[in-house]
């Protein structure tokens, strides 16, 4: 009985530490991300009265146009797709959203930067990068600082358009509203910004795109499956594996393998979930381009 007990505290301390470890890695990228973030607006295109694409776009075309105060508006303008994402991903994924913008918008209110450059070309490449460099550190933390992603994702799930398709028909209307309301070469220097913005999001998240296929291996692959059934409310599809060659040498035991489907905002969830059962299974990430069908968003609780 003894042993149990001391078995089972062991386990509950290293799931705490887990926890623990992976929040503070959240914090950490989620801060560089509003960092970098920062000095995209401050040092680069607010300064050059110069726009992006996205919830950012939108802001930044809102302030131009009306005056009204960029940090409150990029607050007020990603509000809803926060709430979305409370519903399609969870609420912790929300507060941890809503708390990364308000503090990107304290910084831009109070913050100042030395502008650098005034080469527009600069302007919209590093500009960009910088923001780009944020929004990616952001959703590494398991956050977004900028919620058009999470609206497409909820789009896509109501209509046949997929995330990529929306996201680019969205931008389009924030590039056309800046041809009309301004001119043509700053919606032009808008599209090079977000280019830039968009590429080193990619960049930062190693590529990964809408949706990530997981394969885990595990001779604990039962309590993992429940774990993400009952803890991330997803799909699993459960393979019968025969005897291969692994760190353990050969394995004659008939083994499962477990494949799952989410949204890149959910990976990180994912991986402490299976490492709260089994620190060294085998996993495997990719990239999905989109997907359709089964059971990709959260079961509906009874």
């Amino acid at each position: 009985m003894k042993v149990l007990i001391k078995t089972l505290y062991k386990e509950s301390t290293r799931i705490k530490e887990l926890v623990f470890e992976r929040y503070l890695k959240d914090f950490v990228l989620i801060s560089i991300g509003i960092t970098m973030a920062t000095i995209g607006l401050k040092q680069f295109l607010l300064p050059n009265d110069f726009l992006d694409g996205g919830a950012m776009g939108l802001s930044l075309l809102t302030e131009r146009a009306t005056g009204v105060d960029l940090s409150l508006l990029i607050v007020l303008i990603n509000l809803p797709f926060i709430f979305i994402g409370a519903k399609q991903i969870s609420w912790e994924f929300a507060f941890k959203s809503m708390g990364a913008i308000l503090a990107l918008s304290l910084l831009v209110h109070f913050v100042d930067f030395k502008v650098i450059t005034s080469d527009k070309l600069l302007i919209s490449v590093f500009g960009g990068f910088f923001l780009g460099a944020g929004i990616g550190f952001t959703i590494r933390g398991g956050a977004v600082i900028d919620g058009t992603e999470v609206l497409a994702i909820y789009v896509s799930k109501k209509t046949s358009l997929t995330v990529g398709d929306f996201i680019s028909v969205f931008n389009i209307g924030v590039f056309a509203c800046a041809a009309f309301l301004f001119n043509v070469e700053t919606a032009m220097y808008s599209m090079l910004t977000y280019f830039s913005a968009s590429k080193t999001v990619d960049f930062i998240i190693n590529g990964i795109e809408e949706y990530i296929g997981v394969t885990i291996v595990s001779r604990n692959a039962d309590e993992i499956k429940q774990a993400i059934i009952d803890k991330l409310q997803h799909g699993v599809t459960v393979y019968n594996s025969e005897s291969g060659y692994g760190k353990r040498g050969i394995d004659h035991n008939e083994n499962k393998v477990l494949y799952c489907v989410v949204t890149r905002l959910e990976v990180t969830k994912l991986v402490l979930e299976i490492q709260k059962v089994d620190e060294g299974a085998f996993i495997v990430q990719h990239s999905i381009k989109d997907t359709k069908g089964g059971m990709i968003k959260k079961r509906p609780l009874h």
